[in-house]
């Protein structure tokens, strides 16, 4: 209920402020397990797809931010779970192992923390492992236009929006390659992926998408039971 509630008063807040278009929201599967692939450039990013997103997105937050014990609350009736940012957090990834196999939806930004550039950094690996383990569809979510949000919020503006979820997909793990090197080429050909969907200006170190392959990559058919 506190979900819900939530959500709906995050979309008439977000209708007042920000000019939303919305993209590609049919491509989130209506069921099973699915990874929301995030681009990380602004504090609103998760707000944004775990409020607009079709299904309920379950989210990580750093931990710095359960030091606040109201918001602490709210990140807890909300359905958040912490997470230590720079370190293996085997408690983060237990969780995240969970909420997949229980068949629901996971928010990651995959570079592990927001970019100061804005633009998209290299990716890490957690993503991959999280995804092969539990069998979850990766679906990418393309974010821009919402770092504008205090500039114009200033000026009395509402802060135009762009959200594309892309088309989902798995990965495909191979036996002639070593595990580590599938982890790391796994993220690069997701990492590509979420870049096609962004301006150029906004692809950072994955502009050369002619660089782009898809050897582990298989796509997305919905799957019983």
């Amino acid at each position: 209920m506190f979900r819900r509630f939530a959500n709906f008063l995050l979309r008439i807040l977000f209708n007042i402020l920000l000019k939303v278009k919305k993209i590609g929201a049919g491509n989130v599967p209506a069921q099973g397990p699915f990874i929301a692939m995030i681009n990380h450039i602004y504090f609103l990013d998760p707000i944004l797809t775990g409020a607009l997103a079709p299904r309920f997105i379950v989210m990580m937050s750093k931990i710095e931010n359960y030091n606040n014990p109201l918001f602490a609350l709210i990140l807890n009736l909300y359905g958040s779970f912490p997470i230590r940012r720079g370190e293996l957090d085997l408690r983060a990834i237990r969780t995240s192992l969970h909420v997949l196999r229980e068949g629901q939806g996971l928010l990651v930004a995959p570079e592990g923390t927001r970019s100061l550039t804005r633009t998209l950094q290299q990716g890490r690996d957690g993503m991959a492992l999280i995804a092969l383990r539990t069998d979850a569809a990766i679906v990418p979510v393309a974010i821009n236009g919402q770092e504008q949000f205090m500039h114009n919020l200033k000026r009395l503006r509402r802060t135009p929006v762009r959200m594309v979820f892309g088309e989902p997909f798995y990965f495909r793990p191979r036996k002639d390659v070593p595990h580590r090197e599938q982890l790391r080429r796994m993220t690069s050909e997701a990492m590509y992926r979420l870049a096609a969907l962004l301006p150029p200006e906004y692809r950072g170190v994955y502009s050369d998408l002619e660089n782009a392959t898809s050897q582990f990559i298989a796509p997305y058919e919905p799957r019983q039971g």
